[in-house]
């Protein structure tokens, strides 16, 4: 057998001076950025001083294509740097170090014995210390029913949730208290620590209301692949005076007599014709002394006044179905079609046609935030509904934006309140609004933590942390949702404003970051920020549609399971709210925790980072 071959015989020694000279070039380059004079020191939090300075020095080894560099590195068994971003000066002058002796001499400087990283430490600090199971937190957004259902709060922390969310967009103050009761009343009864953190609504744009459409509600149960019912629809039934809201998660709530209603047992059928006419019956399941669940295995379309009847011992009993709101109204949208958005809030109508199906006037639809119209600009595009519809500006001006829809797969419904996003104008947004400061207010007495929605500029930041200190909320971790284009190119910038305070995070917000960056680029730029972070030390959240299916349907596809798993390099992975919120917490604990033992971060090729400087701001 011939001798290996090793890599020195294989590479020419002035192959291997060339790649040590380059690698002294670069070590110098990022020496230099690391002590760049502009970083203010003094004002960083102290736990985070040599996080900046690891920061600027990956920025700079990132400012060109190392591609090249990484492959030769590789060839020859070296480390290629792809995991550098912890600790970026040590793992290059380890390199030096290697191949100053491979080429015979003694290393120049002194070799890394133990490179610190204050990840960990950081995350301990924003979300408190981790299980013993996983290292990664379980953060789960608390949905409406938390506030009146303890037992919901509390099978959450046992199935090991480690930081609840409040989403201020929602509900009211008085909700938020009781939610926070729970949680900390639970945590207290089972000796298990979590954070609670509030998400501030932020400078969101979204559609304005649309006239109401007909009073039905529709009761659909779930199926299966072969359209056999899965889970029956869950009907909760309650007086008509003196109503109860449903205890747990319900198709639908209708109310009916409280004499018919006392008079229910489990094992009853309720017999109705629904609004196309159709014959059905449901089950009463269970009794309760605040209502009664039935459940209904076909499609129900319901409408106030609706006869029920349940027959017993051959006498039958009826009730009525009472009064209820009538459905949201939504415009149906094609492409080529024309949609007026107005400044003022009249509730949105559909497009008219004359008998010969020509347009007679375009649908309109009101804008909740009329001011960004003077930022907008004709040919510049428009998405609505986390980007389901897109379109075109064909004009504006002060009072509306003629949209022409270019992207509406077969037709789709657009209702009040979802997002709008302009990912090519640059808006004027103040970046703390009227209900921003309130939530704000609240989470300085009652809450851990608080996440900041559509930050753009370090001046955002700095704005954040003035209302913080006004408020003496220093006990406030600050979290920096990252969910427009601007706010990734500014993302250097924005954690060197971050870095102020302790307890400090990123959230990557994939659900307006995908449709301000595009779909085609979400992998890249979630990819960026989980490296942009780690350098800097701070922890991440990896978030949006995390296990949306299970959690809304109670089956995951496999597609979101990967995803989640992906979660695992983050420090924190967020799951959204629904019916099958426990099931998707108990999955996501199991994954992570099986995950961890074969993820740790990853392996980088390095290309150019194409950002904005930490010092345009």
């Amino acid at each position: 057998m011939p001798p290996r071959s090793t890599s020195r015989s294989r590479t020419p020694d002035h192959a291997l001076a060339t790649l040590l000279d380059e690698l002294r070039a670069l070590h110098g380059a990022l020496q230099q950025a690391s002590a760049d004079p502009r970083l203010d020191r003094q004002a960083l939090n102290p736990a985070y001083r040599a996080s900046a300075q690891n920061l600027l020095a990956y920025l700079a080894l990132r400012d060109g294509d190392l591609h090249g560099l990484q492959l030769q590195l590789s060839a020859l068994g070296l480390s290629s740097l792809g995991r550098s971003e912890a600790a970026v000066l040590p793992a290059v002058t380890t390199l030096i170090n290697t191949l100053e002796r491979l080429l015979g001499g003694s290393p120049a400087a002194r070799p890394t014995t133990k490179t610190v990283n204050p990840l960990a430490d950081h995350a301990r600090t924003l979300f408190g210390n981790p299980s013993s199971a996983r290292a990664v937190r379980i953060m789960v957004t608390l949905p409406r029913e938390a506030a009146d259902n303890y037992s919901l709060v509390r099978d959450l922390l046992a199935a090991h949730m480690d930081c609840a969310r409040i989403n201020c967009a929602h509900d009211e103050p008085a909700s938020w208290r009781r939610m926070i009761e729970h949680v900390r009343r639970a945590s207290a009864e089972l000796d298990l620590p979590c954070r609670v953190f509030m998400d501030l609504p932020g400078p969101k744009l979204r559609t304005g209301p649309i006239a109401t459409g007909a009073a039905v509600q529709k009761v659909k149960p779930e199926r299966d692949a072969q359209g056999r019912v899965h889970h029956p629809a869950r009907v909760w039934l309650t007086g008509r005076r003196r109503s109860r809201p449903a205890p747990s998660p319900a198709a639908a709530s209708i109310q009916v007599g409280e004499r018919w209603l006392s008079g229910l047992q489990p094992g009853d059928r309720i017999q109705l014709t629904d609004t196309r006419r159709a014959q059905r019956r449901w089950t009463v399941v269970e009794v309760t002394d605040r209502g009664c669940w039935a459940e209904a295995a076909k499609t129900t379309y319901l409408a106030p006044g609706l006869h029920l009847s349940v027959e017993r011992d051959g006498r039958k009993r009826h009730s009525r179905i009472g009064d209820f709101a009538p459905q949201p109204g939504a415009l149906r949208l094609a492409e080529d079609d024309l949609l007026i958005l107005t400044a003022d809030q009249t509730p949105g109508q559909s497009a008219s046609h004359d008998s010969g199906g020509r347009l007679l006037t375009p649908a309109t639809l009101g804008c909740t935030l009329p001011q960004v119209f003077a930022d907008v600009r004709g040919g510049e595009p428009v998405w609505f509904d986390d980007g389901k519809i897109g379109g075109v500006i064909e004009r504006a001006d002060q009072e509306a934006l003629h949209v022409r829809i270019t992207h509406a797969p077969g037709g789709a419904k657009l209702k009040g309140d979802k997002g709008i996003n302009f990912p090519q104008s640059t808006l004027r947004l103040a970046p703390l609004g009227d209900q921003d400061l309130a939530a704000l207010a609240f989470a300085a007495e009652h809450a851990d933590g608080i996440e900041m929605s559509f930050v753009n500029s370090a001046d955002d930041v700095r704005a954040l942390l003035a209302e913080l200190e006004r408020l003496q909320a220093d006990h406030l971790a600050v979290i920096l949702k990252i969910e427009t284009r601007r706010g990734f190119d500014n993302l250097p910038a924005l954690l060197l404003a971050g870095m102020q305070r302790g307890g400090f995070g990123v959230m990557i917000a994939r659900g307006d970051l995908a449709v301000e960056g595009g779909f085609e680029r979400l992998a890249a730029l979630q990819e960026d920020i989980l490296c942009l972070c780690e350098a800097a030390h701070v922890p991440v959240i990896w978030a949006t549609q995390v296990l949306e299916n299970l959690a809304k349907k109670g089956s995951p596809s496999r597609a979101e399971i990967t995803d989640a798993a992906t979660g695992v390099r983050a420090e924190c992975v967020m799951l959204n709210k629904g019916p099958h919120i426990l099931k998707a917490v108990a999955t996501l604990d199991e994954l992570l925790v099986r995950m961890q033992g074969y993820n740790s971060k990853k392996r980088q090729m390095l290309r150019k980072l194409e950002l904005a400087s930490p010092w345009a701001d």
